[in-house]
């Protein structure tokens, strides 16, 4: 029998999964700290910020989110809206160089009703889709196979945005 590797989930699961509400939100702690790297916040901007996701659905998927700590659309300004969405524009292309996704599935969760685990922060998902990347595990498992460490993947994109990968 193979052996599947995903330590990062055992904090998922040893909590009962999402954080409860009364938890700070962990984008703004992140924001808080200058350790990114403990907080897998790889670019920061003056109104944006990209995290890795802890708990992630595919290889490389990344979290946006606006430096503000806002819930709804309506509470973001233009200048907050429009530099999230390049920030969003900037790391697609950025995976694009690095990973050679066949696709992407990008989305907000708006509100826990949608299914926001963080509903007071909006954050847009940016998960890396490649052709065949679904296959038995999830359907007879209920378990997906991440083939790229946290931070291996980390390490990755830091680097890429320090060599100018990093102009929006």
């Amino acid at each position: 029998m193979d052996q599947l590797w995903a330590p990062w989930r055992l904090a998922y699961v040893a909590a009962g999964g999402a954080p409860a509400a009364a938890d700070a939100c962990f984008l703004c702690r992140g924001l808080q700290d200058d350790n990114d790297r403990a907080h897998l916040i790889v670019w920061r901007t003056p109104r944006s910020l990209v995290v890795l996701n802890r708990y992630p659905y595919n290889n490389g998927h990344l979290l946006i989110a606006p430096r503000a700590h806002k819930g709804r659309l309506d509470e973001l300004d233009a200048a907050e809206l429009m530099e999230t969405m390049e920030t969003l524009r900037h790391m697609v292309s950025v995976l694009d160089g690095l990973m050679r996704p066949d696709g992407y599935n990008i989305g907000l969760n708006l509100g826990r009703a949608a299914g926001a685990g963080l509903p007071g922060h909006l954050h847009w998902h940016i998960v890396p889709r490649w052709d065949g990347d679904t296959n038995f595990m999830p359907v007879l498992t209920d378990a997906k196979v991440i083939v790229q460490s946290l931070d291996a993947l980390y390490d990755l994109l830091t680097a890429r945005l320090r060599e100018g990968g990093a102009a929006i």
